[in-house]
């Protein structure tokens, strides 16, 4: 186990999300070969229209929206290492560890194959509506 901490912003940014990926989040830091940051947590409907403006994402029926998602990327020396996958898929089996050591169902968007989302990860909508 690591001693990583969230930062401020992480903190900040699980604000109002659902408790149990908060509690994913805190134990997969744990885990995690990698320092992690949350760069988002709950967004508007405004910003997540924005985001599908950008191609950013691909939804109006986000879960950052109802606050059953998060993204959350691998720091590397302070940076965030967008080319690098591997530090994605490193930080997702320490959110897949957790989630499955607290007996939570999630989903990583790293898994999907129409659009591959990294930082993404969301409490299934099966057990969470």
């Amino acid at each position: 186990m690591n001693t990583y901490t969230l930062s401020q912003r992480s903190q900040n940014n699980l604000n109002d999300v659902h408790q149990d990926l908060v509690r994913i989040v805190y134990l997969a830091l744990t885990f995690s070969e990698y320092d992690f940051v949350v760069i988002e947590g709950v967004r508007s409907l405004i910003r997540q229209k924005e985001l599908m403006k950008e191609g950013k994402s691909k939804t109006l029926n986000s879960r950052h929206l109802t606050g059953h998602a998060v993204d959350i990327v691998p720091l590397v020396n302070g940076v965030i290492p967008w080319q690098d996958w591997s530090a994605f898929e490193s930080v997702s089996k320490a959110m897949k560890k957790a989630a499955y050591q607290l007996g939570i169902s999630i989903n990583w968007g790293g898994d999907w194959v129409s659009f591959r989302d990294g930082p993404h990860y969301e409490l299934c909508r099966g057990a969470y509506p």
